[in-house]
Parts: C-alpha cells; structure tokens; sequence
C-alpha cells in the first residue's frame, strides 16, 4: 500500500506519519511505501520500515498536484490548510490553498481515472468550524452547515467536493470533522482556537499564557493522539454504509475555559493556573462565539470513532507524549 500524506510536516502531519511508521501499517494492512508532502519538505519518521519520499510541493498550484497524483497513491490524507484566524486576515490566500489545493487533488485524481483504473481512498480533514450561529446546544449528525468564517466556509465547500468526487467514482472518500486539537505541542499558531492549547501547554512549562476569552466559553476537544486514530480509522473504514453523505463529526469533549482550568489545577497546581493572564480580545471573542460548544457525534460513534472522556485525560495524554509521563 502506498500512503501519501498531504501537509506531513504539520503537528498532526507529524504525528500521523510517526503512528504509521511505528504501526508498520494501517489497522493491519501493510505500508510500503509513504509520501510526506508539504511545502517546506516534510522529516521522515523514526524507524520507518518502508520507502519514505519526503517532497516539498504546493498542492494549491495545479503542476503540484497533477505531479503528486500521477503516483497513484492508494490513501490519500488531506491536511493541508491554512488556520482559521489567517484564513479571515488573508482572504485570498485562504481559498487559494484550503480550497484551491482540494480542488485542484480531485481533478488530478480525475485526469488519472480517465486514463485507467483509479479510485483512491480520500481523507479530507475538516473542521466543526462549518457550523454557526443560530445552531443547537449539542450539534446532531444532520444539522446543516452555516459557516461564518471563511476558513469554516472553504471547509464546507470541500466537504461538497468530497461528496460529489465520491458519488461519481471518482475518490472513495471520506470527510471528518476534527474538533479543536487540544493540547498542541509546540508554539501557538494563527488559529482563533490557539488559546485553548495555550493556557494549559505554557503553564505546564512554567510560563506565562493569555486567555482572551470568558471562562464561560464552552467548546469541542479533542487530543492529538484521538485526531491521528480519526484518521487512521477512517483510512480503512468500509465506506459502504455512509451512503450519500460521506462527512462525520468526530467524537470529542464538550468543556469549558473554566473546566479546562480546573482540570491543570487537579493536575499541576494553583502555581500553573496563577500563570494565566487574562487579557480579552474583542476580536478573538467575536470569532469564538460562533463556534459550537457540544456534538452528538452518534453516527461517528457507531462506526468505531472513539474520543476522550475528560480534560484530565487530555492534559495527561500531553504530559505522556511531550514529557515522558515525567511532569514536572
């Protein structure tokens, strides 16, 4: 099996790429040979046993990605993307690569078909960003997109693309919405959602971290560690039962700024919370109110995605992956 995966030098990217190596496979099929694309080229992971090509290439560019696809890759995870705060500052930027990069793959993948047989497995990431105000306290499997950003509109678009590539023959795809990532390792990025992993991942290390927003602030979670089986499940899911609609809510946890709080409290003391700054952000606030606060991911569920059930969990599985379990 040939496995490429697009935006390979991103946190999840990374991480994803490590999973598979260490695997050998995916849920037991064997690997042989993995593509990490991005466009600064991409590290190999540790103790790969296969063939690795680490390629530094812009899918958003039409050359890239007909280069890319003339591989025939067998799974292909979709990634790549600019973050949502970029995304609403650079508007052209945004659809340029979020949207411009997934249409210009499908295409790719479509000229290949026509020449013979090929229809891959297609792993889109998305995000719950797709949803909006005036939305349900918990979101069902069912409720309809209203996007209000750019970034959760290029989001919803694709998601379409997904669905009418794989109603034609063309991909045998596969969409999954990722709740926010929290803890991510590594610096903050240009994400609205940023803080979430801030205000725990800097005090932790015994640094200062702002949060923008109210304790009251209520959202969707969910480990790094949970976002890579997403998607390694999804990889090698039978298809067949989603019918039409081939993009999932992904299970998570519903918690607040507060319950986050408490949670590095139980876990590192009052001397981590103390290191939190609360500085509000008009804009950031803005931007976060219209998120959704809770799923029911019950279809997800149904299919074998599994979540984390605690914030304690989550702040653990951080301190296990980037500390070694030896915190502090």
């Amino acid at each position: 099996m040939h496995v490429m995966i697009i935006g390979a030098a991103g946190m999840i990217g990374r991480k994803l790429a490590q999973e598979i190596s260490s695997s050998a496979g995916l849920n037991g099929q064997p690997v042989h040979k993995m593509t990490l694309v991005d466009i600064v080229e991409p590290r190999a992971p540790d103790g790969c046993a296969g063939t690795v090509s680490c390629l530094r290439a812009d899918p958003s560019v039409k050359t890239s990605a007909v280069d890319l696809m003339a591989a025939r890759p067998d799974i292909i995870f979709h990634l790549a993307a600019i973050v949502s705060g970029e995304a609403e500052m650079a508007f052209a930027k945004g659809y340029r690569i979020n949207l411009g990069s997934t249409q210009n793959l499908l295409e790719a993948i479509r000229t290949e078909a026509e020449v013979s047989a090929y229809q891959p497995r297609f792993v889109f990431t998305s995000s719950i960003a797709v949803f909006g105000k005036p939305m349900p306290d918990a979101i069902p499997d069912d409720f309809h997109t209203t996007p209000q950003t750019s970034y959760g509109t290029q989001k919803a678009i694709c998601e379409l693309l997904v669905n009418d590539y794989s109603r034609k023959g063309i991909i045998d795809g596969i969409g999954i919405r990722l709740p926010t990532v929290c803890i991510r390792p590594g610096k903050p990025n240009r994400a609205a959602s940023s803080f979430f992993s801030g205000i725990l991942r800097e005090p932790l290390a015994g640094k200062q971290a702002i949060l923008p927003v109210a304790d009251t602030v209520r959202h969707w979670h969910a480990s790094p560690r949970a976002a890579v089986a997403f998607l390694v499940h999804a990889a090698t899911l039978d298809t067949d039962g989603l019918g039409s609609w081939r993009i999932l809510n992904m299970p998570g946890l519903s918690a607040s700024v507060a319950e986050q709080i408490a949670a590095l409290e139980r876990i590192a003391g009052a001397a981590a919370v103390a290191l939190i700054k609360r500085e509000p952000s008009a804009e950031i606030a803005k931007i976060v109110e219209g998120w959704p606060q809770d799923f029911d991911a019950a279809r997800a569920i149904s299919l074998g995605f599994v979540g984390e059930q605690s914030f304690d969990e989550i702040i653990q599985i951080y301190i296990d992956e980037e500390y070694g379990g030896n915190w502090p």
